[in-house]
Order: structure tokens, then sequence, then C-alpha cells
């Protein structure tokens, strides 16, 4: 008689916590493991099922600050498509991205899957050109990174570990000091691959820019924007980290100045175009409005917000930071009888002939 399935003496079964940790003893020496995390602000009893990074991956999916992410810009205000990058959109690219590179470098999967969820959780509405209006209001500046931060650990009160809550606030290059993980560094990468590679493909697939307008070293080194693109920078991710004397998550070196020069393009042609700067104009006068109203009327903040510890202009900004677009569009035309929607132009539309493009994968 042969052996079902089940009649094996001792199946494999990764169906408890420790048996995944004992697994996640087989990753590469740099690795972060779950066992060894440096725990939570709030010591919690281990879960018998899930490491403490799938607790974290499982309790950010499930934030509000994430879900709002879908009604959130990536780069383009009110873009007139269906295909188009949102925040949400990205950050699920940029998972995917980042998973691909820990795979590959024997890196914890999970705890970069788990970082790269929440990297961009605190965002303003709008994208980064909203970062600047919330400036005045806070001293030395305001970081969608600082302010994903106090989400998880005050706004929302996740008790993440301490690994997923620093890789939330070094995702970011111009942070200092740097992540303290190679899984962070990982997500770190897969942000730039992300959003260079899909904001490329999306102005090109858009009108803004041609193929052929793209830096000549960017399409000889990574080709064409999408998945060509995306796996031509994870291999060169993953060649440059995997380097003799290699001690971080590195890109291999001219791949790195390729991508810079990619970098430089997009912000040139379309982070800091014209059309981007009068929509951007716009966009800081809806929230600093929005800003100043409601520190003269604190009564109309939820009470979820005016009820946490900080001053009265920490939870205004808490709030108003963490409005989708269209509800700080209509809550501004709402509150001043205006229109701000219609000054926010498309700048993208979805061509008609173009849709069966869209309609291939654009990563990997």
């Amino acid at each position: 008689m042969t052996a079902g399935p089940r009649d094996h003496a001792a199946p494999f079964r990764f169906t408890d916590r420790a048996a995944r940790e004992r697994a996640e003893e087989q990753l590469a020496p740099a690795a972060c493991r779950a066992a060894a995390t440096r725990g939570r602000a709030r010591p919690e009893a281990e879960d018998p099922l899930r490491t403490a990074f799938e607790r974290d991956r499982d309790r950010i999916l499930h934030a509000k600050a994430f879900r709002r992410l879908k009604h959130k810009t990536q780069v383009f205000l009110n873009p007139d498509g269906d295909h188009f990058v949102t925040r949400l959109t990205h950050t699920l690219q940029v998972t995917q991205v980042a998973r691909s590179l820990a795979r590959a470098l024997g890196l914890n999967e999970t705890l970069a899957e788990a970082i790269a969820l929440a990297h961009d959780v605190g965002h303003s509405p709008f994208g980064h050109i909203g970062e600047d209006a919330f400036d005045p209001y806070v001293p030395g500046g305001w970081h969608h990174a600082a302010q994903g931060v106090r989400i998880v650990e005050v706004l929302e009160d996740l008790n993440l570990t301490w690994e997923v809550r620093d890789g939330v606030r070094a995702h970011s290059w111009k942070i200092s000091p740097p992540p303290s993980t190679r899984e962070a560094e990982c997500v770190r990468y897969a942000d730039r691959i992300g959003y260079l590679s899909h904001d490329a493909l999306d102005a090109v697939r858009a009108g803004v820019l041609r193929p052929s307008d793209l830096p000549a070293r960017t399409r000889a080194v990574f080709g064409e924007p999408g998945s060509e693109m995306v796996g031509a920078m994870i291999d060169a991710v993953v060649a440059g980290s995997l380097a003799p004397g290699a001690e971080h998550v590195v890109m291999a070196p001219e791949p790195l100045e390729a991508m810079h020069e990619l970098r430089a393009f997009m912000f040139e042609r379309v982070y800091e175009s014209e059309t981007a700067a009068g929509q951007k104009h716009v966009a800081v006068d809806v929230i600093r409005r929005l800003v100043d109203h409601h520190l003269g009327h604190p009564e109309l903040l939820p009470a979820s917000y005016r009820d946490t510890e900080a001053d009265p202009v920490t939870q205004v900004v808490d709030y108003v930071s963490g409005m989708t677009d269209r509800f700080a569009l209509n809550t501004h035309d709402r509150l001043f009888d205006d229109d701000a929607a219609a000054r926010l132009t498309p700048l993208l539309r979805d061509p008609p002939d173009r849709t069966a493009a869209d309609s291939r994968p654009s990563l990997r």
C-alpha cells in the first residue's frame, strides 16, 4: 500500500512560531532574526503562531493609516485614469521589491515586508508636494518618516518592534543615522527603485515623457520603464551587495551612477516641472488653510486627536497630515466655499490607445 501524505510519521510543519524562528537560523549571518528582536516599547506575551515581525506586518495591514494610502497621491495630483500609481500601490510595489532583495540576499523577508508596508504611512495629502506645507508649524521642519513613526507609536499605538520602527524612521536616504538592519537597507533601495521606475512608466504612459527622453545611460543600463527596469535595478543591488568586501546592501557602482542620473532627470522633467509647481501652490494653500482654520477652531478636531498629550499645534498637524487627498479637498471646499479640486487640473490622463500596455505587470 502506497503511503499517503498524512502517513508520514513526522511531517515538516511551520504551523507554530518556534518552528519558523528555527527556520530563520538558516538565513545569512547579517540577517535580523525575529527571536533576536530588541523588543517592543511595551513587552507582550509571544504569539503561539506568529513571529514578532509577522505580528508587526499584520498590525500594519489593519492600521487605518495604511488603508488611507489608497486615496493619497504618489506624485501626480488628481490623475484622470485608472492605472496610475497611488501611495498604496507604490507601497505594495516597494514591498514586493524589498522582499525580492531580502530573499536573494538571505535576509529576513518578513521584516523587510513589515518595514516596506509601513514606510509611507506618515505621508501627507498630495504626496511629497504637500510636505513643505507643514514646515512653518513644526520646529526643524516636518517629514513624513518622523510622522510615520509618530503614527505607529502614538496615534495608532501599534507597539511594533524596534527594528520595524527604526526602518520606518530611516527609510528616506536623507535621514541620519541610517537604519540599523540590512532589511531596512533593502527597503531604502526598494523605495527608490519603485518610485523611479513606476513614475517614469506613468509619465511615459500619459505622454508626459517619451521613452527616448530618458537619459541614454539609463536606457542602456536598465532598459525601458516597467518590469525590465525594475528587474535590472534589483539585479544591480544583489550584485553590489554580494560583491567581495560589501558590508551593506548596496548597488553596483555603474548602475548606481545611472540611477542617480535618472533621479536627477525625473526631478527636472517631472517632480519639479512647471505643471507640478502650479499644483504644489494649490496643495500647500489647501493644507495651510486647513491647519490655520483648525487651530482657530480646535473643537472641530475629532476626539481621538484632541485626547492626545500633544500641544494644540501638533494635534492639528496630526489631523490634517493624516487626511487623504479627497478628504482634504472636500473639507477645504466646504469650509471656505471654494473649488480647489478644479484648480488641480489633472496632469496625467489615461490615453485610450494605451490601455493594453497598462495590462502588463510593471514589476517582475
